[in-house]
C-alpha cells in the first residue's frame, strides 16, 4: 500500500511539474512574444536604386517629404527644424526653425507651406515656410500623447490632411481610423474617412499580445499613380498596403539590417518611393530609395 502511495505522489509531482513547465512557457510566450521576430510573415522584395546616409542631427529621423527630384525634407523628433536634404550634394542644406523643443513625428510639404505632426496630435501650418515672413500656425485636435500620433500625408485633391493613430484611438482599440484634418476650416473630422482592423486577415501574420499592437502606424504615404495607401511601421519593421478604398491587401515584413526602425515614408509625383529610418545602436539615420517587387 505504501509502495502504491509513494507511486501515485511520484506521479502526481510529475504532472504538475509538466504543467507548470507548460503554463509557464504559455505565459513566457503571451508576455514576452513582442520580443519575437514575424519568422512566417513573407518579407517585401524590392530593389534599392538609391541610399543616403544622413548626418548626426537627422539620426532620429522621424518623417520626410519629397520637395524634388535633388531634395527631400525632415525632422526629427526632437527639435522644431525643418532640415532640407540635397540627394546630390548628400548634405543638409538648409535648417528652418519653427518652434521649440517637442516631439515631432510627422512632415508633409507642398509649395511655400509645411505641415508637421506632433506625437499629441498638434498640426502645426507653416506658410512660407522657407521665407523669413513664415506664418506658425498650431492647430490641437482630439487626439494626445495616448494615441501617440505619428502619421501625416497631404491629400491635395481632399485639401486635406491625414493622420491616423500610432497606439490607441480615440474610442477603441480595436480598430484604428485614418482622419482627415480639414484645411479649409481647419479642424479634425469626427468620422475617419478609412478604418484598419486590428484583426484583419491581413494582419494574421504580425498578431500581438495587445491587439492594438498588431500595426502601428509610423506613417503613411498616397502612391500617387494607382492611389493605394502605403502605411509603415517602425516598431517592428513592416509595410501594409491598401487599396484606394481602404481595403488592405497584403502586409509585409521589412529587413531590419535596412530598415531598422522605418519612420518616414514619401513619394514622388512619378511613384518613386522613398522611405527612411532611424538609427539604431548608435548607427547613422538613413533614406532609401527602392523600386517594390510585388
Amino acid at each position: 500500500m505504501t509502495t502504491t502511495n509513494k507511486t501515485l505522489s511520484i506521479a502526481k509531482v510529475k504532472f504538475w511539474t509538466i504543467a507548470a513547465i507548460v503554463i509557464g512557457m504559455g505565459f513566457l510566450f503571451m508576455n514576452f512574444r513582442d520580443w519575437l521576430p514575424y519568422e512566417s510573415a513573407e518579407k517585401v522584395k524590392y530593389e534599392i536604386t538609391g541610399r543616403w546616409e544622413l548626418p548626426e542631427q537627422l539620426r532620429e529621423v522621424s518623417g520626410i517629404s519629397w520637395m524634388n527630384e535633388h531634395q527631400i525634407a525632415a525632422i526629427q523628433d526632437e527639435d522644431g527644424i525643418i532640415f532640407i536634404y540635397d540627394l546630390d550634394k548628400k548634405k543638409v542644406v538648409k535648417e528652418i526653425k519653427f518652434g521649440k523643443s517637442g516631439d515631432y513625428e510627422g512632415l508633409a510639404i507642398k509649395g511655400n507651406n509645411a505641415y508637421v505632426l506632433e506625437s499629441n496630435g498638434t498640426i502645426t501650418i507653416i506658410k512660407n515656410f522657407q521665407e523669413s515672413n513664415r506664418k506658425i500656425t498650431a492647430y490641437t485636435t482630439r487626439f494626445s500623447e495616448k494615441n501617440n500620433m505619428e502619421s501625416l500625408w497631404l491629400d491635395l485633391p481632399g485639401n486635406q490632411l491625414l493622420v491616423i493613430p500610432k497606439d490607441r484611438d480615440i474610442d477603441s482599440d480595436d480598430m484604428k481610423g485614418v482622419y482627415a484634418f480639414s484645411l479649409k476650416e481647419y479642424k479634425l473630422a469626427v468620422t475617419p474617412v478609412m478604418q484598419l482592423n486590428m484583426d484583419d486577415e491581413v494582419l494574421k501574420n504580425f498578431r500581438e499580445n495587445k491587439v492594438y499592437k498588431n500595426f502601428r502606424p509610423s506613417d503613411i504615404a498616397i502612391h500617387p499613380k494607382t492611389k493605394e495607401m502605403y502605411m509603415l511601421e517602425g516598431s517592428k519593421p513592416k509595410l501594409l498596403i491598401m487599396d484606394e478604398n481602404g481595403i488592405p491587401k497584403k502586409g509585409y515584413g521589412l529587413d531590419k539590417k535596412v530598415f531598422p526602425q522605418p519612420e518616414g515614408i514619401t513619394f514622388s509625383p512619378e511613384g518613386d518611393l522613398y522611405i527612411s529610418s532611424e538609427g539604431k545602436n548608435d548607427e547613422t539615420g538613413t533614406i532609401t530609395k527602392l523600386k517594390l517587387l510585388l
